[in-house]
């Protein structure tokens, strides 16, 4: 008895020990995403969000101030959280979380002249939270063309599976943050008639050689047709990950109605299973006039609901979800660069669903290419070598390969990205980190960026 007595007391020396070795965490800091933002004139809002260095042991309150140039509160302009009589907001940054954003709201039929700010200012902070090197932060009221920055990507909770998709535009230093699962179907603006699937939940869809959907039901289909990832379903059912929208798993949209079928869908999948055949949906799409009519409803369902989507062409998609009807999904084609999410991909000839995939905005006329710095380092490179780089308008150049996910997980240090948007800028783009193993956390990536030309 005494010898496991002093075994015991051993350990716990030992762990004591340890402990006490241990070297201390760092300071937990607050930032703002940037320093410097802008708002497009079309814009009805912009997000405002403050980042931690690590996820909060506890629900952390922020308290921001409010300096004003050319506009008022409550006139030209409100928050979310709305700010209290003495001008501050708190927000709070929940247990567990790495980030909270605020929402700045411009009213409609305001008129503004593009010269007007607001400029927020970390006041205070709960718990052991410091401040950061970029504590402050200015929103114009106009569109600006950002020399760089660094920004903390909001992936939100789900680390691996993080549940948001971050759509992130250089030129303007801001990240718009959308709940994956929040829609299921978008609409193509441009002259073709094509629908996608949410290939962001692994989402599949089969057809039905039926065109009424009254007469559809779970008899007419099967849970494994729908299955996808883990070895498991085709490339045809689901939507084409290079972006052709020629090889979209829903064919084109006909004019002739009789010629559109019905098309069964799976929501959500990527793990080698489906949802249950009952909450499978079932959908027909037909033209309308400058844009579509979407019939859709349970499987099991004997009617379904009609929603007419027109096309805008000031977006790439328009964006419905079978519970709420339209939604909005990435920003304006024009005001987005790349987009972060976790997808179904593929490894090899095989669907897999991956997450940390970076897709840029080829429908945009966003182009990229990869730069290994055994030939030019990222500091190094400069307008001088944009002429000798060769660029992209695939979708997926950068994909996952800025990341490895074996052996020594981290970011790719042996590589960057050059990234040319709609209007001409070029930026150079390094990623910083993503997981614990290189200083990061999973679901809130640090990309690093510069204006090149």
């Amino acid at each position: 008895m005494k010898k496991v007595l002093y075994l015991m007391l051993g350990l716990a020396l030992a762990i004591g020990a340890c402990k006490k070795s241990d070297p201390p965490l760092p300071d937990n800091a607050i930032n703002f995403s940037a320093s410097a933002q802008g708002m497009e004139s079309a814009a009805t809002s912009a997000d405002v969000t403050l980042n931690l260095s690590r996820a909060a042991d506890v629900a952390t309150q922020v308290t921001l101030s409010l300096t004003t140039t050319g506009v008022t509160y409550g006139k030209e302009f409100s928050t979310t959280p709305a700010a209290a009589s003495d001008g501050t907001i708190t927000a709070t940054i929940p247990a567990g979380s790495n980030s909270v954003t605020v929402k700045l709201n411009k009213t409609a039929g305001v008129f503004l002249n593009g010269n007007e700010s607001v400029s927020f200012k970390i006041k205070t902070v709960g718990g052991s939270v410091v401040l950061g090197t970029t504590s402050e932060l200015k929103v114009s009221f106009a569109a600006i063309t950002s020399t760089g920055t660094t920004l903390t990507l909001n992936g939100g909770d789900g680390g691996s599976a993080a549940v948001n998709s971050v759509f992130v535009d250089f030129s303007a230093n801001t990240q718009t943050s959308v709940k994956r699962a929040s829609w299921d179907l978008g609409f193509y603006s441009g002259t073709d008639f094509r629908v996608i699937l949410n290939n962001t939940t692994a989402a599949s869809v089969v057809a039905v050689n039926k065109n009424d959907i009254n007469q559809v039901s779970a008899s007419d289909v099967t849970a494994a047709s729908l299955e996808l990832g883990f070895g498991k379903g085709t490339f045809s059912i689901f939507d084409d990950v290079n972006g052709d929208l020629t090889k979209t798993a829903i064919p084109a949209v006909s004019a002739t109605d009789a010629d559109n079928k019905v098309y069964v869908i799976n929501r959500a999948g990527g793990s080698g299973t489906t949802s249950a055949v009952a909450d499978f949906y079932k959908i027909r799409v037909l033209r309308a006039t400058n844009g579509y009519t979407l019939q859709y409803a349970k499987i099991n369902e004997t009617t379904f609901k009609t929603l007419t989507i027109a096309k805008n062409t000031s977006y790439n998609f328009s964006y419905v979800s079978f519970d709420t009807g339209a939604v909005n999904v990435e920003p304006t084609k024009d005001h987005w660069d790349m987009e972060w999410t976790y997808s179904i991909y593929y490894t090899g000839t095989t669907p897999y669903a991956f997450a940390d995939l970076v897709f840029t905005n080829y429908l945009g006329n966003v182009s990229s290419a990869e730069v290994l710095t055994s030939t030019v380092t990222y500091d190094a490179y400069s307008a001088s070598n944009v002429a000798t780089t060769t660029f992209s308008t695939g979708r997926d150049v950068i994909s996952s390969n800025w990341r490895a996910t074996t052996g020594t997980i981290g970011v790719k240090t042996d590589r960057f990205y050059v990234v040319k948007d709609g209007s001409g800028n070029v930026y150079k783009v390094k990623f910083i980190s993503f997981t614990t193993n290189d200083g990061g956390t999973r679901g809130y990536p640090v990309v690093q960026y510069a204006l090149v030309k």
